[in-house]
């Protein structure tokens, strides 16, 4: 008999029951009662079975339902590892997580020690090299520089540059210097260029010891002038290609003054054939020592200066650029192709000299309208030329008058300026005139057929202005004691009197074209005619065939000008009638220089 207690049903996971399921003991009942209570602990004891069977199966299908989901977190977490494994290796560092699972770690761990070994040895490395370098640094010497070469003779082609360096600067024409003359208050300092080919300097002149020369010159041959700017800051600039057209004078360097024979020696520095005293057989000239410039290297040459005949513009009695450095130690900087780059020398009265040369630097110069302005290539008057040339009178006397104004550097003490009128129909002048030296007084000049009339006066009484640039002359003139002369004599009247009787010009065939230029704004013909001894320039506007200009070249070489402007003229008043005239002086018959 079973007497073990029957389990309880389990209502809560039963499933219900059908009619007929062997599996839950619900067969059709048949039989008496006895078949009941047999059937009925047969029926318990096949409940109880059931329940312990249901709730097996319900466990295993507890566990086989959890399985997939711990497989699944398995499966992740294994994923995230990996993850992090690899993310630990791009940036070189071992996450905590790594350190647990030894197998999935143990490579990039290696690679990471490896890297950190051979940073430290790179490290290292650099650390020797740096110490290494530093103490061959502290304990370096340089070498001993080689031993100077001693002076000695020239050579064959040593003596053939330096007998051949005029002759080179002739061929180059032109190049920029930069001169150091003197020493302490006296030392003058000059900047410009120097056109061998046409014997002329364009300067700018500072220095402590400038003196009454600081400003612009241009010297040409024997004349020199000069644009004074006491102003100027002591230090020269290079002057402007274009030259100022106003304020430029004649001017003489005083006696001794150390600044003529620096100039001399500019200009000395050419010649058209090479020097023989200069070769290395027959000079004492002597090597010194080698220099670079950027044009390459350099032979400096211990040699005297040039002898031979001074150059053109010295004047009798001045030292002058030929004349040797008392102690021979003149030296000269010459490159391969026998250029001159710098010369150091002496030279008497004036001290040390240094001269450097750019010869890189090398425009055209012009020359100011005192030296004859640009030069030109004279020729034969073109027909058309020739016509407006020959109608200039009648153009003049239709036109009736113009003003005038006066610009005559007529000696080396002498430069005038003056302001006046014309008149080609009534043919008589009147202007006022200054003289820069006596800037205080004016000279009246009225020129008619008659002859020319001249009153000094106070420069209050001759009308306004300044020296530089007076103004007209009042009118009506006036009274006062008038000098008049016969027509001609000095430069100004020579000047004047061609003013007035402007076209004739003299046989035809004589007059040259020398070039164009540019008067007042407007295009001229420069055309050259007159005797030989007081040729003029007539500037004649190429458009209307109006004068514009006269040109005068003055027996000091230098060239006065009248610049005249169409304008209505006032009337003018005929000059007084002395008794006895004063009879003009002869004009001077020396030669005038070769035109330009």
């Amino acid at each position: 008999m079973d007497t073990s207690p029957t389990p309880a049903p389990d209502t809560a996971n039963a499933a219900p029951s059908r009619p007929g399921d062997p599996s839950t003991g619900n067969a059709p009942r048949s039989g008496g009662e006895g078949g009941s209570a047999g059937g009925a602990s047969t029926a318990g004891r096949t409940t109880g079975g059931a329940r312990r069977a249901t709730a097996r199966r319900q466990s295993t299908a507890g566990r086989t339902a959890a399985t997939p989901r711990t497989a699944t977190d398995a499966r992740q977490s294994a994923s995230g590892r990996a993850a992090a494994r690899t993310l630990a290796e791009d940036h070189g560092t071992t996450r905590p997580d790594d350190l647990t699972d030894t197998s999935d770690t143990a490579g990039p761990a290696t690679a990471g020690r490896r890297r950190r070994t051979v940073l430290l040895l790179l490290g290292l490395t650099a650390v020797t090299s740096a110490t290494a370098l530093v103490l061959g640094l502290l304990s370096w010497a340089p070498d001993p520089p080689d031993p100077p070469e001693p002076a000695r003779p020239l050579t064959v082609s040593e003596g053939e540059r330096l007998a051949a360096v005029r002759v080179t600067n002739l061929r180059d024409l032109r190049a920029g210097v930069r001169v150091t003359a003197g020493t302490d208050a006296a030392r003058v300092e000059l900047v410009g260029w120097v056109d061998w080919s046409r014997s002329l300097l364009y300067l700018d002149v500072g220095g402590p010891g400038a003196g009454a020369e600081r400003g612009l010159l241009q010297k040409s041959g024997p004349v020199l002038v000069i644009r004074p700017d006491p102003a100027a800051v002591p230090t020269p600039a290079a002057p402007p290609l274009m030259p100022p057209a106003d304020r430029w004078r004649l001017h003489r360097l005083t006696p001794g003054a150390h600044l003529a024979p620096v100039l001399d020696l500019l200009l000395d520095l050419a010649a058209d054939r090479p020097d023989p005293t200069r070769t290395a057989a027959s000079s004492e000239a002597r090597w010194i020592a080698r220099d670079t410039a950027p044009a390459g290297p350099l032979d400096v040459i211990q040699a005297p200066l040039a002898t031979g005949a001074p150059a053109a513009g010295t004047a009798p009695g001045t030292p002058g650029a030929a004349t040797p450095a008392p102690d021979g130690q003149s030296r000269y900087w010459l490159d391969q192709d026998a250029r001159l780059h710098k010369l150091v020398t002496r030279l008497p009265g004036t001290g040390p000299v240094t001269v450097v040369f750019n010869r890189e630097d090398r425009p055209t110069l012009r020359p100011v309208d005192a030296l004859g302005g640009r030069p030109g290539l004279p020729r034969a008057l073109t027909d058309a030329e020739q016509r407006r040339l020959d109608r200039l009178p009648a153009r003049l006397r239709a036109q009736g008058g113009a003003t005038l104004t006066l610009t005559a550097p007529i000696g080396t003490d002498t430069n005038l300026r003056g302001a006046g009128w014309v008149s080609w129909t009534a043919r008589t002048a009147y202007l006022a005139v200054a003289d820069l030296g006596v800037p205080d007084r004016r000279a009246l000049l009225r020129r008619d057929a008659a002859g020319l009339a001249r009153a000094d006066l106070p420069a209050a009484a001759a009308g306004s202005g300044t020296a530089e640039a007076p103004g007209r002359p009042p009118l009506p003139p006036p009274a006062g004691a008038w000098r008049v002369t016969r027509p001609g004599g000095d430069d100004l009247s020579t000047l004047v009197d061609a003013a007035v009787t402007a076209g004739s010009v003299g046989h035809r065939g004589t007059a040259v074209r020398v070039r164009d230029d540019v008067a007042a704004g407007r295009t001229v013909d420069v055309i050259e005619a007159g005797p030989a001894g007081s040729r003029l320039r007539y500037w004649i506007d190429s458009g209307d065939g109006s004068l514009r200009r006269l040109e005068l070249r003055t027996d000091v070489g230098a060239w006065a000008h009248l610049d005249l402007q169409p304008a209505v003229v006032p009337r003018l008043a005929a000059n007084p009638r002395p008794a006895n005239p004063r009879p003009a002086a002869p004009r001077s018959p020396a030669p005038r220089p070769g035109t330009r």
